[in-house]
């Protein structure tokens, strides 16, 4: 039949997920780091995941497509309620279908063998502010700095942090679902104004902090300069992934 129904643009999208938490029919999925319209007989076609979608990658186009089934709908329902309810104690969807970096999770550790002998652990910051929204684009700490670039729930993730990121590094941290606008012109800026050593980019593994990496790479490419980078990816469990 031909029906109403959603579009996504995956050049658009950056993996925020929102869509998919926004959508009562659990019709949008991610995949990739991509949303994806799983079904078309899932979507009803009102467009509730439209408002939700920062980057404007969703629209409502007129085309030739299954009904829309609300059996169908209750029957994912319920066998995703199922596998939630199975994976209880371990993680727990705060929205089947939602963004998985939306996802609760428990994490079941052994109390630490390590002692610090009420000692402090030093830290390894070596400059302030630290948000990228906040930083200027040109500062004397930026001269001949190594910059990290990371998302802000890393630090919490990897108990290491300090000593195996922070540690001689320009430290540059943000989230790219819950801040506004995108960081690329900002990080173009400043890895075009200051003499810049190399750049590493910290992440979680979860699809939305694609954007990070995403902004950060641009901002190399635009900036033309050739400088050593890498990307390392943090699971949610606190390991190196990548």
């Amino acid at each position: 039949m031909i029906r109403k129904i959603v579009k996504i643009d995956e050049e658009k999208c950056t993996g925020c997920g929102l869509c998919a938490s926004a959508c009562h029919e659990n019709a949008i999925v991610m995949e990739n780091g991509k949303a994806h319209l799983l079904r078309d007989d899932f979507c009803d076609g009102f467009g509730d995941c439209l408002p939700a979608c920062p980057a404007g990658a969703i629209t409502i186009e007129e085309r030739e497509s299954a009904a829309y089934s609300p059996e169908a709908v209750e029957m994912r329902k319920q066998i995703l309620a199922a596998q939630n309810e199975g994976g209880a104690g371990h993680m727990a969807h705060a929205h089947a279908g939602g963004c998985p970096g939306s996802a609760m999770h428990t994490f079941n550790r052994n109390e630490s063998s390590e002692s610090y002998d009420n000692h402090t652990v030093p830290s390894e910051l070596m400059q302030w502010p630290v948000q990228i929204k906040l930083l200027p684009t040109q500062a004397p700490f930026f001269e001949n700095a190594n910059l990290l670039i990371a998302a802000d729930c890393t630090a919490y993730a990897y108990a290491a942090f300090h000593r195996d990121f922070i540690k001689n590094h320009i430290t540059l941290i943000g989230c790219p679902k819950l801040d506004e606008g995108d960081y690329t012109e900002k990080l173009t800026q400043i890895i075009s104004n200051n003499s810049i050593k190399s750049i590493t980019i910290v992440r979680m593994e979860v699809p939305c902090c694609g954007g990070l990496e995403r902004a950060a790479t641009e901002a190399l490419k635009v900036s033309g300069k050739f400088l050593p980078w890498r990307v390392v990816v943090i699971s949610r469990n606190g390991e190196i992934l990548a």
